[in-house]
């Protein structure tokens, strides 16, 4: 069994993770880049951090810089709306409480919620905020009203760094730091492949008409032109471990909030993009 599936997976680099020839894009979201940088800047190298941005086509860059064809924006005018909308028993908003940390708040996730005892990404914060303290009904987790609360809150605080918390995190966030970065170099499933596999050792290469990026989160909620929908950072995450045929973790879970954790010192110096829009 073991010896079929490493042939399995040799077969699957030999066939696609292929060498891609790159595009010329602009970097202007990387931690090396200045607000100088030219629009013909060459095309990013594997030794940088780089938004999954610079890994898009020129027609699905254009999506996301320009706001009126961003499909992503609807539900960032929908989050707008339910953020400023009373709700629940209590007949509040979350404006009530939050509407002066509304631009900067995505900026500190995920964190310590010392209420719950754990890690909470923006995301479980929102529904824990909806459900005990606006007294509504609960949300799920990849929920219309989930994910458009939480793409408006990220887009107030588009063009803003999003790792200081993470760079020298407290000891709690720490572990779920280190936790995320265990199960990012972990291999799973049948594929017996992890995060690490694609998104550091075959960054640039192609796999199945994809441009492998190097799996940066600073994008999301996301667009992604394959779901025709904006949809979470965790749906992302479950879809790669369906993809190399391992058990998916549910949406909200510690195992993804700590690897969210992960991503986001591994993408230190990028830059908030949501709503940002993927092939």
């Amino acid at each position: 069994m073991r010896s079929a599936a490493a042939s399995l997976l040799i077969v699957i680099i030999a066939n696609f993770l292929l060498p891609a020839a790159r595009a010329t894009v602009p970097l202007t979201n990387t931690l090396s880049a200045s607000a100088s940088a030219s629009a013909s800047a060459p095309a990013p190298v594997a030794s940088l951090i780089q938004s999954g941005y610079h890994f898009q086509s020129s027609d699905t860059q254009s999506l996301q810089d320009d706001d009126f064809k961003n499909p992503g924006m609807l539900w960032v005018d929908t989050g707008r709306q339910y953020f400023n909308d009373a709700a629940g028993l209590k007949n509040q908003a979350c404006a009530s409480c939050h509407e002066k940390l509304a631009s900067s708040v995505a900026t500190t996730f995920p964190k310590m919620n010392q209420h719950l005892g754990a890690v909470v990404n923006l995301t479980t914060q929102i529904q824990h905020c909806r459900s005990q303290h606006q007294q509504a009904e609960p949300i799920d987790y990849e929920s219309e009203t989930a994910l458009a609360l939480t793409a408006f809150l990220a887009n107030q605080a588009r063009g803003q760094r999003a790792d200081h918390h993470v760079l020298a995190p407290p000891a709690t966030l720490k572990q779920a730091v280190e936790d995320g970065g265990r199960y990012f170099n972990q291999r799973r499933g049948q594929l017996n492949l992890s995060c690490n596999n694609c998104h550091q050792d075959s960054v640039g290469k192609m796999l199945r008409g994809d441009l492998i990026s190097e799996g940066q989160s600073n994008g999301y909620p996301i667009y992604r032109l394959e779901w025709q929908s904006l949809g979470s950072l965790h749906r992302r995450f479950r879809a790669c471990d369906i993809g190399v045929r391992a058990q998916p973790q549910a949406l909200g879970s510690d195992t993804y909030i700590n690897l969210e954790a992960y991503l986001k010192q591994r993408g230190a110096g990028l830059l908030i993009e949501t709503p940002a829009v993927r092939r």
